[in-house]
């Protein structure tokens, strides 16, 4: 639940503190029902909350402090308890409203939703099977627990969304946010970096694709006559992340992989079947299904990449000094340079590479790979960079130049430098004033009880005061 805070500092320490409680709740939320904490079975039941139609039981609460305390978090006591607690009630209020707007989500939303999530945890864990060894089940009988709570959730965001609406902030609202926050509680911001990349993949040559080819097809060969694939994915796989497990991939689910290498994977039927030579963006692949389970499988794969000739390499860095000549001459800015010579596709934006962890232009240095770091930390600002090498995606070396456009020093926050961020943040703070508007309207109008052993709480929003008596399951 978003809280209502005045002042700037306020939604700096304690939001981001609440983010934090939020992403355990959600992750709870998914997995609460299915929890291993041996502790839980020692609890004796209640339910502490009823919102309309739906209770929140002690165990929920208490299940999931459990969890927050396990991560080595050991301040907040009970104040932690009545923060999960509200995140609770205002969960279930969304619920009830969902119930009483009849919000429908079909069950091929609900599918693709669990679908989603499952490749997310298996990640998280590292494989299908230590998920399943976690929670002693199988993903099928999880999703299976987790199908109506997975829709619930689906319903209680569509009503969120709904109450959110398309609020927005006007420059003037950013001002005046701006104006209201004391001078001694405006954050230090640290700094920050905006870059431009012009970049030159090489081409592959025709006699390298052949030369790959011919040797996946070599390959193939072998484990058709009886070699194992393990062992010469083990020997000859290019894939450093499944190499050295024989090729083995781990469980996925469609939309997962390159579309091409899917389609084959997906197209065996039997344990032990081996695809034709496939090609995909990153070379030729050969594939052999190890098992089937539902809408997943889980295969061993020998990739062999096509390589970049040094001849075409340096091809490439030369063809990158004669487009920084043009630019350092004042003959063609940066931009255009960009958008006429790189083959980047952040070149239609002028080159500006973009921050994957916020969606922005901007990055402070821990969010820069240190190979980027490394050669803009030399460089002045308006400077573009030597050509230097780097690893595509799909693992080839090509060359880029860098141009450092801009580089804020250590500050506190002001609109001039930061209008994004405190725009962002103003939003936030008229956001948590709608929800808590909306919240305390609708806790007013609907049936609300909270035990009484929650009565020390200094809850966010304006719940009802009646009580629930302690009652024993």
């Amino acid at each position: 639940m978003l809280i209502f805070v005045i002042y700037l500092i306020e939604i700096y320490s304690l939001a981001m503190k609440k983010i934090l409680l939020f992403t355990l709740i959600f992750t709870l939320l998914i997995f609460g029902n299915i929890s291993t904490v041996s502790s839980q079975e020692k609890l004796v039941d209640e339910v502490v909350a009823i919102v309309g139609g739906n209770i929140v039981l002690m165990s929920d609460v208490e299940t999931q402090y459990m969890q927050y305390r396990m991560q080595g978090n050991i301040s907040g006591g009970k104040q932690v308890k009545c923060q999960i607690l509200e995140s609770l009630l205002f969960q279930k209020l969304l619920l009830n409203q969902a119930e009483l707007d009849s919000v429908e989500v079909s069950d091929g939303q609900i599918e693709q939703e669990m679908d989603g999530r499952m490749r997310y945890y298996i990640q998280q864990f590292g494989s299908q099977e230590k998920l399943e060894e976690f929670y002693q089940k199988s993903v099928l009988e999880i999703k299976e627990e987790l199908r109506d709570l997975v829709g619930d959730q689906m319903k209680v965001k569509e009503v969120q969304r709904s109450i959110m609406g398309e609020a927005q902030i006007t420059p003037s609202e950013v001002r005046t946010f701006y104006s209201n926050i004391p001078v001694d509680s405006l954050p230090l911001m640290n700094t920050k970096y905006q870059i431009g990349q012009i970049v030159k993949n090489p081409p592959i040559s025709i006699e390298e694709l052949t030369k790959s080819y011919d040797k996946i097809k070599e390959l193939r060969d072998r484990i058709m006559e009886g070699e194992s694939f393990k062992t010469l994915a083990i020997l000859y796989s290019e894939d450093p992340g499944s190499a050295a497990k024989g090729g083995e991939i781990g469980m996925f689910t469609q939309q997962t992989m390159y579309p091409e290498f899917e389609a084959a994977a997906f197209n065996l039927n039997r344990a032990g079947d081996m695809s034709e030579i496939v090609k995909t963006e990153v070379g030729y692949h050969i594939i052999q299904l190890i098992e089937r389970s539902g809408d997943y499988i889980n295969v061993r794969h020998i990739l062999i990449q096509p390589k970049v000739s040094p001849f075409d390499l340096e091809k490439a860095r030369h063809e990158l000094d004669s487009v920084a000549e043009l630019i350092e001459s004042g003959k063609l800015p940066f931009n255009e340079a960009a958008l006429r010579f790189s083959d980047d596709p952040g070149r239609v934006n002028g080159g500006l590479l973009i921050n994957p962890i916020n969606n922005t232009t901007t990055f402070e240095s821990d969010e820069l790979e240190p190979n980027v770091f490394f050669v803009i930390d030399k460089l002045e600002v308006g400077e573009i960079s030597q050509p230097v090498m780097f690893i595509t995606k799909d693992n080839n070396e090509a060359f880029r130049i860098l141009n450092l456009k801009m580089r804020t020093e250590p500050h506190r926050a002001n609109l001039k430098d930061d209008y994004n961020i405190i725009q962002a943040w103003a939003l936030e703070q008229k956001q948590a004033e709608i929800i808590q508007k909306w919240v305390n309207e609708k806790s007013q109008k609907t049936y609300i009880k909270i035990s009484e052993r929650y009565n020390y709480c200094e809850f966010d929003n304006e719940w009802p005061k009646n009580v629930l008596e302690n009652t024993e399951n």
